[in-house]
């Protein structure tokens, strides 16, 4: 004898199926109760802020009004409540219920709640608290096992996998949302995106903390590198990171009439944008952030932004994409949506000239045996790098790099971590041995994939003109801090060799003609 129907979900596709059964329910608790006052549904619709991720796909905003719209076409009296994504716990159902509490002001007990949920798990931590359960898609009394009906989730992997099925199933309320606001292209790209990860990021071995404050101090020597080269007018910075760059965008008066638009693929670090603008951070009304892949497609009409920022991020795109089968389409993209006349910035590291050239690399210390970090945590991780010397780490890198690294240890006495290997592979470690703290995800980023000559042949293939202040250039503080201390550059028979590049800046203009 039911006050409330508690219906916890993500609720991203909402299906017939659901409609059929929370009316059977509503109307069954209406005649126990023997009142006119059907129940009223409290749909609790969780990870409300999250989107654009694998494992939520819709905004909270499309979800809610799907969930109105089925609410009205059902006569079902409804409330919607997000409920905030919060970490693993057993507590997750007293979660729910205090989220709902804080908006509806009503305590929800068993003794005026039942719970619709077809999650055995879930239904379980509700089930613990004496609230009665309701089973919806796993209710046997209702549907014969053998002939259960797909549950929400299964009919979105329908749509996302290009089966037209999907629409006999979902409600006429999510058919009129999605179509509306065309979710259905949205579902499809973000679920079988190949590089974004379930919860909205690259890799789920990031630290976001550490790599946004790595971001952060660099963000003034960055802007100090491009600043002169912006055309004004619509300025996106692809890949803003916490959006540091166009927060000092937004302090120079030659832009104060400019749109300065961020787009971030990881949902940590976009969230934190949105906070930010959000307390004040900028001072031009036009500031916009979006979460998007630009991996998945177009984000921007053609001709309509005046210049594009990359930093940091196309070596990215190589590594987590399909190296060159990702990056040109990227590259493509940038040109197709700069207006003619305007200009892509790109800064970022690159491989060596000559990156096949033989060398030999003298590292500090000696081999050491490797250890499997399958059950080890990030901190541990992190511990363990640390307490391995430069040749040692060598072995670690090799071992949990995603791309090949080979090399030939040199019997050599008077220098056991004396190794042979390309000069771009050597590179590839020495740029890398210094991020511990994210060691995993590092090891999933090739840094030498390109040169500069790469650079300028795939830029000038699509269109672009490539400025001549583009250059490969040397970061003379890390080879002298992190580099030079630990290593030495040789060639096989033992002629030093100076260390060459290791970053690229990248002017590359659309022709007015275009």
């Amino acid at each position: 004898m039911a006050r409330f129907v508690l219906f916890p979900g993500r609720h991203h596709l909402l299906t017939r199926f659901q409609a059929v059964y929370l009316r059977g329910l509503v109307n069954n608790e209406e005649r126990l109760s023997g009142t006119a006052s059907a129940p009223t549904i409290i749909w609790a619709v969780t990870s409300a802020n999250h989107q654009n991720t694998k494992r939520n796909p819709v905004p909270y905003d499309r979800r809610e009004a799907a969930i109105e719209r089925f609410s009205a076409q059902e006569d079902l009296r409804s409330l919607v409540v997000p409920v905030f994504d919060t970490a693993h716990t057993d507590r997750f159902a007293e979660v729910t219920l205090k989220s709902v509490e804080s908006v509806l002001g009503h305590h929800l007990t068993p003794a005026d709640t039942v719970v619709a949920c077809s999650t055995p798990d879930v239904a379980a931590l509700y089930s613990a608290l004496g609230f009665a359960i309701a089973p919806v898609e796993a209710d046997t009394d209702v549907v014969p096992a053998s002939e259960a009906p797909e549950r929400p989730w299964d009919v979105l992997l329908r749509l996302a996998g290009g089966d037209p099925t999907w629409r006999e199933l979902a409600h006429p309320a999510t058919l009129d949302v999605y179509g509306r606001y065309r979710l259905d292209e949205q579902v499809t790209l973000v679920v079988n995106d190949p590089v974004v990860g379930e919860e909205g990021g690259l890799t789920t071995t990031r630290d976001y903390r550490t790599y946004a404050e790595a971001f952060e101090a660099s963000a003034e020597r960055k802007w100090d590198l491009v600043k002169r080269h912006i055309r004004p007018g619509r300025i996106v910075d692809v890949g803003c990171g916490a959006g540091a760059v166009l927060a000092l965008a937004d302090r120079e008066p030659s832009l104060r009439e400019s749109d300065l638009i961020g787009v971030e693929v990881a949902r940590h670090l976009y969230e934190e944008c949105v906070h930010r603008k959000a307390q004040g951070w900028f001072t031009n009304p036009n500031v916009y952030f979006y979460c998007r892949n630009v991996l998945g497609g177009a984000v921007f009409p053609p001709r309509s932004i005046d210049t594009t920022l990359t930093f940091a991020l196309t070596h990215e795109i190589w590594s987590y994409g399909n190296r060159m089968d990702s990056l040109r389409p990227f590259a493509q993209a940038i040109y197709d949506h700069t207006v003619p006349g305007g200009v892509w910035i790109n800064s970022d590291v690159c491989g060596p000239d000559n990156r096949d050239l033989r060398v030999r690399l003298s590292l500090q210390g000696s081999p050491a045996p490797l250890k499997s970090l399958d059950d080890l945590s990030r901190d541990e991780i992190a511990a363990h790098v640390e307490s391995l010397s430069t040749r040692a780490r060598l072995d670690r890198f090799a071992a949990d790099f995603h791309f090949d690294l080979p090399f030939k240890a040199l019997d050599d006495p008077s220098d056991p971590g004396a190794v042979e290997l390309a000069l771009s592979d050597a590179m590839e470690f020495l740029a890398h041995k210094d991020y511990p703290d994210n060691w995993l995800s590092e090891s999933h980023e090739q840094f030498c994939g390109l040169e500069f000559a790469d650079w300028k042949a795939l830029l000038t293939d699509i269109g672009f003109e490539v400025d001549p202040a583009s250059h490969a250039w040397r970061n003379d503080w890390i080879v002298d801090n992190r580099i030079r201390p630990y290593a030495q550059l040789s060639t096989p028979d033992g002629h030093p060799l100076d260390w060459p590049d290791t970053h690229v800046l990248l002017i590359a203009r659309r022709p007015l003609n275009t």
